[in-house]
This record gives C-alpha cells, structure tokens and sequence, in this order.
C-alpha cells in the first residue's frame, strides 16, 4: 500500500492555490452578491415585500420565466439536433456552422437585439411576411423567446458536444446487429448518456435568459405588465434612483436562478447515479 505524502501531491502549493482560488471567489462572485442582499436590505419588511410583490414586478417576473422556460426547452430539442449533425456527419460548410455557433457569445447582445428587432419587426424581412396572417413577433413575447433561444442554444450545443464525440459507436452497432430499432437504439442507449448534459445546457439557457437583457430590450417593445421583463424593471428602477427596490427585484431573481441550479445539479446526480446501477446491473 503507497503512502502519498504531501510533497508528492500532483498539484504543489495546494493551500496557496486554494487560497487564492477562494479570494478570487470573493472578489468575483460572493462578495458583490453579498452587497446587492445588503443594498436591498436598507428596505424594511415591508417595503421589501411591496417591491417585490408590485403586480407590474410580479408581471416582469412572469415574462422572462415562461420565456427563458420555453426558450431553454427549443434549445434542449434543436441543440441536441445541432450537436448530434456536427459530431456525426461531414458536410461542406461544417466548420462555418461549428462557428456559428458561439456567434451569440461573441456579438453584444444588444447589436443582436438589433439585428432581431430589424429582421421579425412588423416591416422587417421576417416580420413583413408574418404580419399579414395575424402572426406578431416583435414587441410580443414571442419575439422575446426568439431573442432567447438565439443567446441559449450555445449552451446545450456545447455541453452535449463533447459527450457525443466520446461516446463510442460500439453499443449503438451491437444494438442494431441483435435487431434493434433506431428509435428504440436511440432512446434506451443514446439518450441517457446524454440527460445529464442536456440538463446542465437546459438549466444554463434557463439561468442566462432569467437575466438577459441587452438582446430582448429591443424586441421586446418595453410596455409594462405586457413585454417588459424583469431586467429592464430593475435598470428602470436604478433610473430612478431606486437602488434599494432595484437591489430587491435582483435578489428574487438571484433566488431563483440559485434555486433551478440547485434542482438541476441534484437531478443530474440522480441521473448519474441511476446510470451507473443500470450499467452495473
């Protein structure tokens, strides 16, 4: 039996290294989310509550829910489509879509909401084609989920991408040599290698478009209880020099975006764990 001591440990100058990893930590991350908590703390309880439970907050908070949710589900279906032709198949052009792809990672979000606002407004190229059979994208929620899913779907293309191109062919040839089905191929061998990634892409669009705002102010048309999302309350409130009532709204949305994360990585060890018995049995 080896006995490792601590100066054969792979990585020197652990303490050190910690140390700094948890001052940039705090630097970064905590203690900025720290002082939003202690800004919107000067509120008194009541107040607090009235900030945040405001039926023009409340409709904000509503908004950029159900979009971000409905935006993070398009992305979990057509990012596993965009990742699974990119791993599979070679075509002309592959790598310009590869490309691509984190096109929403590099472009400000607030040209991108341009560039949305110009194509799906109602004399847009889009939106000109769209108006006339009573369908309305820009300054809808429609036009903000669209604005969603086109900052979103780098998420899960990413995230599922490195897992496809591990994932040996072995187990899909042996299932279609005993016979099996594609579909039945797909989903009893394919997909559950691939849940906890997708989870981990769904919950990263979901937490990103909870607090986009550069790409959705445009399209959105701003009009409040209707298209104004939460993001654009709070700028709104800092406006107004309403720091408190701003930090307020940010904290709920902190919390919530805390909390889906949370769920997410419990449901993603439960997925692994589950995965792992199947394979062990």
């Amino acid at each position: 039996m080896t006995i490792f001591r601590k100066k054969d440990r792979v990585l020197p100058g652990l303490s050190i290294t910690l140390g700094f990893s948890v001052l940039y930590l705090s630097l970064i991350v905590l203690i900025p989310l720290a002082a939003l908590v202690l800004k919107s703390a000067n509120l008194s309880p009541a107040e607090w509550w009235d900030t945040v439970s405001d039926p023009r907050v409340v409709a904000s908070y509503k908004l950029s829910l159900y979009a971000s949710f409905f935006a993070a589900l398009v992305n979990l279906v057509f990012g596993l489509l965009l990742a699974w032709v990119l791993v599979r198949y070679d075509f002309p052009g592959k790598r310009i879509i590869d490309g691509l792809i984190d096109l929403p990672f590099a472009l400000p979000t607030a040209v991108a909401g341009i560039a949305l606002t110009t194509i799906y407004a109602p004399n847009g190229w889009v939106g000109s084609l769209l108006e006339p059979i009573g369908v309305k994208v820009a300054y809808s929620p429609i036009g903000i989920t669209i604005a969603l899913i086109f900052i979103g779907i780098p998420f899960v293309v990413r995230t599922v991408q490195p897992i496809l191109q591990d994932m040996e062919s072995d187990m899909e040839e042996a299932a279609v040599l005993l016979g099996s089905y594609r579909g039945r191929t797909f989903f009893k061998i394919i997909l559950p290698e691939l849940i906890p990634p997708l989870l981990t892409g769904f919950a990263l669009a979901f937490a990103r478009g909870i607090g986009e705002y550069g790409s959705v102010v445009f399209i959105s048309g701003n009009m409040p209880m209707k298209t104004e999302i939460a993001p654009l309350l709070i700028i709104t409130k800092l406006e107004q020099y309403q720091y408190s009532q701003a930090a307020a709204i940010a904290v709920v949305l902190l919390l919530i975006s805390f909390v889906l994360l949370l769920f997410i990585n419990v449901l993603q060890r439960w997925s692994n764990r589950r995965l792992r018995n199947v394979k062990g049995g």
